[in-house]
């Protein structure tokens, strides 16, 4: 049996047309003896973090395994064992043990790419583009990829997110493709019977990703009456020509199955998903149906499916084999705080306070987890200037003679800011903040754990005294816990465009990003979205809801 990964996979991050949980999805790949999967969202890459977050909880007990005879290994090297070499053998055959069990997560996109450029929005041949599956195979694909996608949504947007080809040129490092199903490029070529244009395309990809560009064949046959009967033939007619390309040009092809749910069950809840999606009764003769053979096959399923083209399933684990292990964590981003050079310049810092100085100020650890010195030599600066800002603040709060309680409290805090790396963010805060009552936009007097910051108080950030009223600082910011403060603003509904413009001008545009929330169907709405899709009484959908408890 040849080895297989799935790279064409839809989570429910593929909105109102995917219906697979994250969790359900690498489960059951890893269940069936597969060392990776990819996620392959609609033009979006909202579950990234999900997935990958999952799989590493998943693979972190054999992480720690390798750490820890990673270290022994070490140890054994630099001692003077008689049996060192034999006892190294034995711990490098665990090692390898350790690692065969490790899921690696291949993250990815389904992209649109539009036909005519993704800034031309005209006409329905550019309203959803070709696709194409995108994946990351090293830290710099994952962030050319997620420039892309960005681009799509801000630049490309004309009914769906579109990259294009002029994007896909400049962002290509660190790449794989694939061409995807009937809706890409080349299929649809193939399909019009222009079998010269559909070359050229493939030579186009081929000159930009090399190696790293596959064909993508897939075969969803079904015999069940209430599915998509057509898709299958058009896959037949174009897997044909999508070998004899491969073989013509010498570019390998790939088997996919267009996941859309887990399990082969789930077909008829998510036939009554796309329902809901698309507006349509579930006995609309013209609504869109699919195969019903989207669920994630298993290795097994998938060799039976394709047994008379085995090397299109090997081919999938030899760009398996291609992804590296990276990490997508990374530390707040920040924009600069423009600071008035009269106050200090980062050049003029660094000629009065040497790497020690600032090691001795912050701590080591402090030092160390902020970057080193030239992060380190900004922070100064910008805590610096916090603290003016903020003493001019409290004498306007408490008067000109502030009492040592306050005094010691101001100071606390501002280490605190200091040492965790975050008087940028207060300084940006307090300056939108003072720009919106400049604008006589009305501005709440602040909610939450912010509202027990002296330092808050003084900037103007809020307007209630935590002193006064015996708020803890460190239910807001605990050194113990380093994660990125939290600030609640309220402005009135028709100053809030106001500020947000102000603040897009100011930093720019590409630092400044809207925050979403992802909102799930509830058992009970759920419950009549299905009933009124298959034509149930109202008061038949009405009885079923009220069957489910509130609590």
């Amino acid at each position: 049996m040849q080895p297989f990964v799935h790279l064409h996979v839809h989570s429910q991050y593929s909105l109102l047309d995917g219906q697979a949980s994250i969790s359900r999805l690498v489960d059951k790949a890893k269940a069936d003896g597969m060392k990776a999967i990819a996620l392959t969202d609609h033009g979006a890459m909202f579950g990234v973090k999900e997935f990958y977050n999952y799989v590493k909880k998943k693979n972190a007990p054999y992480n720690d395994e390798i750490k820890k005879i990673k270290a022994e290994i070490a140890g054994l090297q630099k001692s003077d064992d008689a049996d060192k070499e034999q006892r190294i053998g034995v711990l490098q055959g665990k090692l390898a043990e350790a690692e065969s069990h490790l899921f690696k997560p291949i993250i990815g996109c389904e992209c649109y790419v539009a036909r005519r450029g993704r800034k031309f929005k005209e006409g329905k041949p550019d309203m959803s583009g070709w696709h194409l599956v995108v994946l990351a195979k090293n830290l710099t694909g994952y962030k050319n990829l997620i420039t892309m996608v960005s681009y799509g949504w801000t630049e490309g947007f004309y009914m769906r997110p579109r990259i294009d080809k002029e994007l896909l040129e400049k962002y290509h490092e660190g790449l794989i493709v694939s061409t995807a199903c009937l809706g890409g490029e080349i299929p649809k070529k193939i399909t019009q019977g222009n079998l010269e244009a559909a070359e050229e395309a493939v030579a186009w990809f081929k000159n930009l990703f090399g190696d790293d560009f596959y064909l993508e064949m897939q075969r969803h046959k079904t015999t069940r009456p209430d599915t998509n009967t057509d898709a299958y033939p058009l896959q037949e007619a174009v897997n044909k020509e999508l070998l004899r390309i491969g073989a013509k040009m010498g570019v390998k092809v790939i088997a996919t199955n267009d996941v859309h749910f887990t399990n082969e069950e789930d077909a008829d809840a998510h036939d009554r998903l796309i329902c809901l999606s698309t507006g349509k009764d579930l006995d609309d003769p013209k609504r869109m149906r699919y195969t019903k053979q989207e669920w994630l096959k298993t290795t097994a399923e998938m060799n039976q499916v394709f047994a008379d083209v085995p090397e299109v399933l090997s081919n999938t684990q030899e760009i398996a084999d291609k992804v590296e292990y990276y990490s997508i964590d990374s530390g707040a981003l920040m924009p600069f705080f423009s600071i008035d050079e009269s106050f200090g310049t980062e050049e003029g810092y660094r000629e009065r306070y040497s790497e020690a100085d600032l090691v001795e100020e912050f701590g080591a650890d402090a030092f160390n987890r902020l970057g080193g010195y030239e992060k380190a030599i900004r922070i100064k600066l910008e805590a610096d200037y916090l603290a003016h800002l903020t003493m001019i603040g409290a004498e306007k709060r408490y008067g000109a003679n502030i009492n040592d309680e306050t005094k010691e409290r101001i100071d606390f805090e501002l280490n605190t800011m200091k040492t965790m790396g975050f008087p940028g963010y207060f300084l940006i805060v307090q300056d939108f903040i003072a720009a919106a009552r400049q604008m006589s936009v009305a501005v709440g007097p602040g909610r939450g754990s912010a509202a027990g910051s002296v330092v808050a108080y003084c900037l103007g950030i809020t307007d209630i005294d935590p002193i006064r009223y015996d708020l803890l600082f460190e239910r807001f910011l605990n050194p113990d816990r380093i994660s990125m403060p939290d600030i609640d603003v309220d402005f009135d509904d028709d100053g809030r465009g106001e500020v947000l413009r102000w603040v897009t001008e100011k930093y720019g545009q590409e630092r400044v990003a809207h925050i979403i929330t992802y909102g799930t169907m509830a058992t009970k709405s759920a419950i009549k979205d299905v009933a009124r899709v298959q034509k149930l009484p109202l008061s038949e959908s009405n009885r079923l809801a009220k069957l489910v408890p509130d609590k």
